[in-house]
């Protein structure tokens, strides 16, 4: 039974990982457009997140954990937009560094592996309900 509760946590530590990963890159996307405010400002810097495995001593087993949430340190794209008003001398606005489409691929593997623990949960929840139906039948 324990061993099942101990799954149970990892899991759960897994879910909690991936909602966090799932809250960084909708931050992302809501800001792929937001520049600066004025000429030369730098526009919103993507978001990166990482995780670790850290050892829950009292269940002996590894959980995962956000280790850091760090800005991406790649360049910013420019974009010509004259009219606008954090454009340069020359026209032109750094925008910010998110790739829609990257975000979005990394948004359905969070959901994959959010779906993926949940699974893990239920079914150790099931495995825990059909142990203790066979110890009342005893």
């Amino acid at each position: 039974m324990d061993a099942l509760i101990s799954s149970m946590k990892v899991a759960a530590s897994g879910l909690s990982a991936q909602s966090e990963r799932l809250r960084v890159v909708s931050e992302n996307l809501a800001n792929a457009q937001s520049t600066g405010n004025f000429p030369g400002a730098d526009p919103y810097q993507r978001k990166t997140i990482t995780f670790s495995a850290e050892l829950d001593r009292t269940l002996g087993a590894r959980m995962v954990e956000v280790s850091a949430i760090s800005p991406d340190r790649t360049a910013f794209p420019s974009e010509f937009q004259p009219g606008h008003e954090a454009a340069d001398e020359l026209g032109y606005v750094k925008m910010p560094n998110v790739n829609v489409l990257i975000e979005m691929a990394d948004m359905r593997e969070a959901n994959r592996s959010y779906e993926a623990n949940l699974q893990s949960i239920k079914q150790a929840r099931e495995l825990i309900s059909m142990t203790i139906d066979l110890m009342r039948g005893q």
